[in-house]
């Protein structure tokens, strides 16, 4: 029997992820107990994709409010909040992870004249919501991808945007798997991804393991496989979208939307609303997270560049709005001007 393979599950007392460190050779979940525990995970990218982050997030905010003081209301409130700061700052560019806690207080603010273990059932009850809301965001980001595609449509994606990165089907992979349960057939091809080759661990792992057309390609091939007419679009996930639309993703999408536009090859964007932040001007005003030197001199702990080499690995890029084509939400698909359109989703 195959082995059931999910991305994050809650039990009522803890929270079990797989550890994504450790694909695709082994599958292995890990059990969470506390908020500190999640903060690791989400930290060293055990749980990795902006829903994905926001989901553990709430569930992590459901552990602090277990372990909180039960007696004071206060004091009570005083550990939410300091768990709230300690997690969002694990990663700082994905806009799902600070939504989500926000979301998780604000539950507990409206919740105040209850009794703390009533809050604490209210909370709980707000994190499954949440991940029962991604659900079916994603199910609807994948209906109206596929409206966008041919039958036989080759597909370049970068990075991990699919059920690893959500609590399901994802959002930019989330296309493929609309595509298998319709008949219709579509190519992928997956970017490598580096430096923590998401494309080659994650991407192309799930993708294969749910019997999608699936090719791996190194990120300095994109520009080939466009230029062979094998690509008819390019569909990324996101972390955070400013206001005018320019686009937060994995570092290597920028460079991406450079060759797609110099194709004239479609670029859409997939992305949950609470990926939109209007609240963020542009692109310039998105916070960029820079992780360590080892993640570009290592590799599975085997050193590839000499050592004292100065290093710069910014995790993320910008991708300007006129680069995109469209950015497909679960409420519909905007197109430019962004400025203008996205604000149409939140009235």
């Amino acid at each position: 029997m195959e082995q059931e393979i999910f991305t994050l599950k809650w039990t009522g007392a803890e929270l079990q992820l797989i550890d994504q460190t450790l694909l695709p050779c082994n599958i292995a979940y890990v059990e969470m107990g506390s908020y500190e525990a999640v903060f690791d995970a989400i930290r060293h990218m055990k749980v990795r994709g902006a829903p994905a982050i926001g989901i553990a997030a709430a569930y992590g905010m459901v552990l602090a409010a277990k372990a909180a003081p039960a007696q004071d209301p206060s004091s009570f409130q005083a550990a939410l909040e300091q768990a709230a700061c300690r997690l969002v700052e694990s990663r700082p560019t994905a806009v799902n992870l600070r939504w989500a806690v926000e979301r998780m207080l604000d539950k507990a603010k409206t919740s105040q004249a209850l009794a703390i273990p009533a809050i604490i059932q209210a909370l709980e009850q707000e994190a499954i919501r949440i991940h029962d809301e991604d659900r079916r965001i994603n199910r609807a980001i994948g209906a109206h991808l596929l409206s966008l595609l041919k039958n036989g449509a080759g597909v370049l994606t970068h990075c991990n945007a699919g059920a690893l990165a959500t609590s399901e089907y994802g959002t930019a992979l989330s296309v493929f798997y609309t595509a298998l349960e319709k008949g219709i057939r579509l190519k992928a091809y997956a970017d490598e991804t580096r430096p923590r080759l998401q494309g080659a661990r994650l991407t192309a792992f799930e993708l294969l393991h749910n019997g999608v057309d699936v090719t791996l390609i190194c990120d300095n091939m994109a520009a080939v496989v466009m230029a062979q007419g094998k690509i008819d679009a390019v569909i990324v996930g996101c972390d955070r979208i400013a206001a005018n639309g320019d686009t937060a993703n994995k570092i290597g999408t920028f460079s991406v939307s450079i060759l797609a536009k110099h194709f004239g090859i479609p670029l859409y964007i997939a992305a949950p609303t609470p990926t939109i932040d209007m609240a963020c001007p542009t692109g310039a005003d998105i916070p960029i997270e820079e992780r360590a030197a080892e993640e570009i001199t290592m590799v599975e702990q085997v050193r590839i560049a000499p050592a004292g080499i100065k290093t710069f690995n910014p995790a993320f890029d910008v991708t300007p709005a006129a680069h995109i084509t469209a950015i497909v939400t679960e409420k519909g698909i905007v197109v430019p001007p962004f400025g203008e359109n996205l604000k149409k989703l939140f009235q």
